[in-house]
């Protein structure tokens, strides 16, 4: 299994995963559309704009092997933003992908709106006080 090194493993400041750690001994989890609805959850539609704008900013409009991609995340833009190179093997770490980028700008626009992709958080520890003082913990 290809790990993506440099790819977030998360969306910042949330739990929705991008990247597994290992791969499953009982095999891939299978990819399968599932179907975005209108009512969906605005968290959830962040997560999806976040995974799609870290596809486009790693890979842009070229293939790209699964690897460590989370399946699940995958699943939410497949046959959509996200299409398969060949014949889709649902449970193939190897199978190859690619993101449709004039589909992708057109189900999420502010991915693209300021004509660059959003910018990384600042994960600097200004103001973090490492310090801690136990007496204080009691």
């Amino acid at each position: 299994m290809l790990k993506h090194r440099g790819f977030p493993s998360r969306l910042p400041g949330t739990d929705f995963q991008f990247t597994i750690r290992r791969e499953n001994k009982k095999g891939a989890t299978p990819l399968s559309r599932r179907e975005r609805f209108r009512d969906r959850k605005p968290a959830d539609r962040r997560a999806d704009a976040g995974f799609l704008a870290a596809l486009i900013e790693n890979f842009g409009d070229e293939p790209f092997e699964r690897g460590n991609l989370d399946a699940g995340r995958l699943s939410w833009l497949l046959g959509r933003e996200v299409i398969a190179v060949g014949d889709l093997d649902p449970v193939s770490y190897d199978q190859l992908l690619r993101v449709d980028l004039a589909r992708a700008e057109a189900s999420f626009p502010e991915i693209f709106s300021s004509g660059e992709m959003p910018e990384e958080p600042d994960w600097d520890d200004e103001g973090r006080d490492d310090e801690i003082d136990p007496a204080e913990n009691l």
